[in-house]
Parts: structure tokens; C-alpha cells; sequence
């Protein structure tokens, strides 16, 4: 499958979901406070710079970045999330883009986080959107990347009553950071937690990483 007609799938199957999604995940970090401390780490890292919510979706994430009194620009490849973003959280900044060619200068920004937003690539993509990643941070930039922690790739098509056609790709920790490595970052910190008991029943990943 090509990159462009996987991504138009992901692509429609969020714009299919926008409101739902927001209604049901929205307030999410108001729960998560493992997460939470983890952006804290990030916003620290950026040290006054613009941090990236990278497959932002609608928008709490960089919503929240800005309320702790940073520059926050949120990317999501659905432009029905990117909406939903722009009206609910006017602090931040909302593109339209794709992991793989993130709508970005060379080092426009300080800090990244993609939270579950790699999950949905190919596994021949991530190396990739990785490079790209690095390309939009300065040098030292500070990275957060969470995903699902397995082998498994589980297919959606129907979600909450909505029609999608969707594969979450669950990973590998050791998978996740030999791909940063090479793709120019080092890993500093590697993070694990069971779900809460609001979200999905998955183990969850989280790694942090410098760029080199």
C-alpha cells in the first residue's frame, strides 16, 4: 500500500470521528497525570522555545502546552481535527500535515511531542518521520514519543459508531529507539506504564530523546 492512499485512510477515518473524539478524549490529561509531568519535562526542555504537538488531533494536548505559557503549534494530518483544534484551544498554533512532511521549517521548533501519533504509520515509515522530525527541531531539541507497547496491529472499522478504516501498529520499545538512533537522536529516557482505567487496556511506552 503506498503512502498516500494509507495516509488518506487515516486521514479520513479521523476527519469521520473529529467531534466524537474530542468529546471523548478531550479532557484527557485532566487523568493522566503521569503524562502530564512528562510534558512538564518537555516544556522545561524547551527552555522558552516553541514546542510541536505532533499528530495533535483536537488540539488538548498543545492547548495545554500553551496554557504553562508556551508556543504551541499542533499538526494533525485530518483537517476536521485541525478545526475542532483551532476552535476549542485559540492559545496554540494548528496546521494541516503529515508526519512525513510536517508543514515546518528547519529548525523552527525547540521541543516535540508525538503522543500515539506514530502508531498509524507503515513500519517502513517510521525511520522516515523520524528524519522529518529531526529536521523541524533545532540541535539538541527535545523529543517525546508514546505509543502502544506489542507486536500487534489491531484494524478498526467502525469506530463509535462511525465507519474507519484503521490500523493501530503496537511497538516496540527497543524497536522505537533503535529508529531514532539512526535516525539522528539519542534516546536519554525510557518510560512504561499499565492503562488507567478511562483508556484503551494497553501498555503504554514512552521515550524520550535529544537531537543530535
Amino acid at each position: 500500500m503506498t503512502n498516500e492512499v494509507n495516509h488518506g485512510r487515516v486521514r479520513g477515518s479521523y476527519d469521520a470521528v473529529a467531534e466524537e473524539y474530542r468529546e471523548r478524549v478531550g479532557d484527557e490529561l485532566a487523568f493522566k497525570v503521569m503524562d502530564r509531568a512528562l510534558l512538564g519535562v518537555v516544556v522545561e526542555g524547551a527552555a522558552g522555545g516553541t514546542v510541536a504537538d505532533l499528530g495533535c488531533g483536537p488540539g488538548h494536548v498543545a492547548g495545554w502546552l500553551a496554557g504553562q505559557g508556551v508556543r504551541a503549534v499542533g499538526v494533525d494530518l485530518s483537517p476536521a481535527m485541525v478545526a475542532v483544534a483551532r476552535r476549542d484551544h485559540p492559545g496554540a498554533e494548528f496546521r494541516v500535515g503529515d508526519l512525513l512532511g510536517l508543514p515546518a521549517g528547519d529548525g523552527e521548533f525547540a521541543a516535540a511531542v508525538a503522543l500515539y501519533s506514530v502508531i498509524h504509520l507503515e513500519p517502513e515509515e517510521l525511520r522516515p518521520a523520524f528524519e522529518e522530525i529531526r529536521r523541524v527541531l533545532r540541535p539538541g531539541g527535545v523529543l517525546l514519543v508514546a505509543f502502544h507497547l506489542g507486536t500487534e496491529v489491531r484494524r478498526l472499522d467502525e469506530w463509535w459508531g462511525h465507519r474507519v478504516d484503521l490500523d493501530f501498529h503496537f511497538l516496540e520499545e527497543r524497536t522505537v529507539a533503535g529508529l531514532l538512533a539512526s535516525a539522528g537522536f539519542t534516546v536519554t529516557a525510557r518510560l512504561e506504564r499499565g492503562p488507567y482505567p478511562q483508556e484503551a487496556q494497553t501498555r503504554r511506552g514512552y521515550l524520550f530523546a535529544h537531537r543530535d
